[in-house]
């Protein structure tokens, strides 16, 4: 079977509106069908490049354990190559050790990268699932006739006292690199944050793992609770409504909006829902696994939050001593 190129078919696609299909076959030696095909199919032609011959996209690919957010080692690659060396039974290989995945790797432009974010593994049909969720909101936000600000993400965020860096400046050839911390390792709290569709922000607050109230003056702005575990629940979410997301600005003259919340318990006990409801809010909650990429404080605001509480954190372990938790 013979392959043309797209400078060859234009140049025949032109010979044959001047001189009819048959002769554009007789002077080139091709079947007259082609050139009809050709013709049907110029515009299509012009787009590609002029040697190219055949209107082919990218090869298939098999599916990634690293598209699923699979993490891959460099033992689970030695794993796999001896796997299939067993079943293909290769004849003098030698592949599987440390220095072929190295080499493997550089071929393929692969690197050992640090993991940033932690998630589960995407449902099945999340795509689907995605685009519904989508659909529903879109529909909300028509039906209630809602602006971006009216529109609201809530999401928790788990902290710690203690933030240490991964990674510090040593000298070449130490075999132990110390950082100092706080000792509260096991001391956490959560964050609540929220923003509109339209950057706007809502006072944030925290919850501490503990049953009174600090003694110490609290920053402004902040809303903060308490309680032992230290963790959404519905008494916290009753409170969240009413101190942060009733007191948003504009709230008096556009009392509907719409609130989006993960698939935590909390979000969906019944008393929450009827106290959200009551102050003219809609609820859309986002399916479990798809915060990812539906949760727009997962994907914009939480990894520079934490960026700037480490940065913080740093400054005042530097600054300010260290005998007490920050």
């Amino acid at each position: 079977r013979k392959s043309y190129t797209s400078d060859f078919k234009l140049s025949v696609v032109t010979y044959g509106k001047e001189n009819g299909n048959r002769a554009a076959g007789r002077k080139f030696s091709i079947n007259e069908k082609s050139v009809c095909e050709w013709i049907k199919e110029e515009a299509e032609i012009k787009k590609l490049n002029p040697c190219k011959r055949a209107r082919q996209g990218k090869k298939a690919k098999k599916p990634g354990e690293r598209d699923s957010q699979c993490a891959v080692s460099m033992v689970a690659i030695k794993l796999k190559v001896r796997l299939m060396d067993m079943e293909m039974k290769i004849d003098d290989f030698h592949g599987g050790s440390g220095n072929w995945v190295y080499k493997f790797m550089r071929r393929n432009n692969l690197s050992i990268q640090a993991w940033t974010s932690v998630g589960q593994r995407l449902p099945d049909e999340w795509k689907k699932k995605k685009d519904d969720f989508k659909d529903f909101v879109h529909k909300e936000i028509n039906t209630l006739e809602l602006k971006p600000n009216d529109v609201i993400n809530m999401d928790e965020e788990p902290m710690s006292f203690n933030i240490p860096i991964t990674w510090a400046v040593a000298a070449v050839g130490v075999k132990t690199v110390g950082v100092a911390t706080t000792g509260h390792e096991r001391t956490c709290f959560t964050v609540i944050l929220a923003c509109t569709a339209g950057g706007e922000k809502l006072k944030p607050m925290a919850i501490f793992k503990r049953v009174t109230m600090p003694r110490e003056k609290l920053p402004a702005g902040v809303s903060v609770v308490c309680n032992k575990k230290g963790w959404m629940n519905t008494e916290v979410m009753k409170t969240w409504t009413d101190s942060c997301f009733r007191a948003r600005k504009g709230r008096i003259f556009k009392p509907k909006s719409l609130l989006l919340f993960d698939a935590l318990a909390a979000h969906k006990e019944t008393l929450v829902k009827k106290h959200i409801i009551a102050v003219g809010a809609h609820i859309a909650i986002i399916p479990g696994g798809l915060t990812c990429k539906l949760q727009l404080l997962d994907v914009t605001v939480n990894h520079p939050f934490k960026c700037f509480i480490r940065q913080e954190w740093d400054n005042w372990m530097t600054n300010s001593g260290r005998s007490t938790a920050p």
